[in-house]
C-alpha cells in the first residue's frame, strides 16, 4: 500500500514529504509492534531499553547520565524509569558511598531472567518486521540510514 492510500489522500504528495510520511508510518508500525511484544512482560520500550544497557554494563553499575546517554530514546525521565524497573524488582539502585549525589543502577537477577525472556520475543517481533526484506536489503537500509 502506497502513503496516499494509508493517509487517504487522492493528492500527489512531493517526494520529499512522502518519505517523511514513510519514515513517520514505518517508526508508528514497528512502535506497535514493539509495545505489543513488551505487553505482555508489562515493561515499556523504554524499560527495556535500560534493562538492556544495564546488561551491557556486565555488572558494572550505571548513572542515570551513563543510562540518558546511551538511551535509543533521549528523554529526561530516566529516573522514573529507573523507579519503576526498581519497584519490578529488575534492579537495584546504590547512593554512591563517595558522592552521595550519584546514585548507581544494577541489573539484578530477576531483571536478567525476564530480559531473556524479552529478548525471545523481541527476536520473533524484528523476524517478522523485517521479513519482506533480505540480508542485502537490510545492508542497503543500513546505510541509508547511516546518512542521517
Amino acid at each position: 500500500m502506497n502513503v496516499e492510500e494509508q493517509i487517504k489522500t487522492d493528492k500527489a504528495i512531493p517526494l520529499e514529504s512522502r518519505t517523511i510520511i514513510h519514515f513517520m508510518l514505518v517508526n508508528n508500525k514497528i512502535n506497535e509492534q514493539i509495545s505489543q511484544t513488551l505487553k505482555p512482560f508489562d515493561v515499556s520500550l523504554q524499560q527495556f531499553n535500560v534493562l538492556r544497557i544495564l546488561r551491557g554494563q556486565q555488572g558494572k553499575p550505571a548513572n542515570l547520565s551513563t543510562l540518558n546517554e546511551r538511551m535509543v530514546t533521549k528523554m529526561s525521565n530516566t529516573t522514573r524509569l529507573v523507579d519503576k524497573l526498581l519497584t519490578k524488582g529488575y534492579v537495584k539502585r546504590v547512593v554512591c558511598p563517595s558522592n552521595r549525589r550519584k546514585v548507581e543502577i544494577t541489573l539484578i537477577e530477576d531483571g536478567n531472567k525476564i530480559l531473556k525472556k524479552m529478548d525471545t520475543a523481541m527476536k520473533m517481533t524484528e523476524a517478522t518486521i523485517l521479513k519482506n526484506l533480505s540480508q542485502k536489503d537490510l545492508e542497503k537500509l543500513n546505510n541509508l540510514f547511516n546518512k542521517f
